[in-house]
């Protein structure tokens, strides 16, 4: 049995929160730039270099890779054989959240009603989704969504008849209801299967997979190449002024689903798809 103190998961998500906002990963940095040479549109070109210039700029003099910091949503894997002591899982990753908008200065976007809208000023609370696994370590996702992106999300509750067709079609769909709002080049997360919150659930998760990673499903594979190639010709472009650089991925998940049901999320994130990772 393995005891990790709170003290250290309120530590470690205080720096995951600055750490994301600040600095891109390697991939998403690395398809940008894929993206710039392989741009048609000269416009198109001219907008993905600038956002390069501003991603290195965020990153050199530490300021918010954008404006809208965020809502923190973390994902993480706790070993069964894992004793957290000192007190409460969830109350540390909140204390973690606070402490790491409020020292880095970062916005705080979240209000406590979704209706009355009072701002907690500390960013809290996170959207936390526990896994229980096997082994001895905790391992922390920590990714800041965006709302400009996040409002341009769907569900679709497909018939079973609808088929992979049907699938392509929501994508799609989603897509180019989204245009410009959700800052393009965007990442499309999706998840298909399960059940009407499981599937954007799996979409959620979906996003902070890298871009360079294809799913292990064969099929999947395949559709995610095709779908990508499919919204770069949609014409949508960086910043949404055209081009074929529509979109840098499409990243899906699956999971088992009910006879009667084929739901279909989609999770868009911005060309800021920021997240990061830490195991304890």
């Amino acid at each position: 049995m393995k005891t990790i103190h709170v003290k250290e998961i309120i530590e470690n998500v205080k720096e995951m929160c600055i750490e994301a906002n600040h600095y891109l990963t390697d991939d998403m940095k690395q398809a940008l730039k894929q993206s710039e040479k392989k741009e048609k549109s000269p416009l198109g070109k001219q907008i993905l270099a600038q956002l390069e210039d501003n991603l290195k700029i965020a990153a050199e003099d530490m300021i918010p890779t954008c404006q809208d910091t965020g809502m923190a949503v973390i994902f993480i894997e706790i070993g069964q054989e894992v004793y957290i002591e000192g007190g409460i899982l969830t109350d540390a990753v909140n204390e973690g959240v606070r402490q790491g908008y409020v020292e880095g200065y970062l916005r705080k976007s979240v209000v406590k009603d979704p209706i009355f809208r009072e701002n907690t000023n500390d960013n809290t609370p996170a959207v936390i989704h526990y896994d229980i696994v096997a082994g001895d370590q905790i391992k922390i996702v920590l990714a800041p969504k965006g709302f400009g992106s996040e409002n341009m999300s769907r569900i679709f509750m497909l018939k079973p008849a609808d088929g992979i067709e049907g699938v392509k079609n929501a994508i799609l769909t989603a897509v180019k209801d989204a245009g410009p709002n959700a800052c393009p080049p965007m990442v499309v997360g999706v998840g298909i299967g399960g059940t009407f919150e499981k599937c954007a659930l799996l979409a959620k998760k979906a996003l902070t997979r890298s871009v360079n990673e294809y799913s292990p499903i064969s099929y999947i594979s395949e559709l995610e190449e095709e779908l990508l190639k499919k919204i770069n010709q949609l014409g949508i472009g960086p910043g949404g002024l055209g081009g074929s650089t529509t979109a840098l991925a499409v990243n899906i998940n699956t999971y088992p689903t009910h006879i009667a049901g084929l739901p279909v999320a989609v999770n868009i994130c911005c060309h800021v798809n920021r997240h990061c990772v830490r195991v304890l």
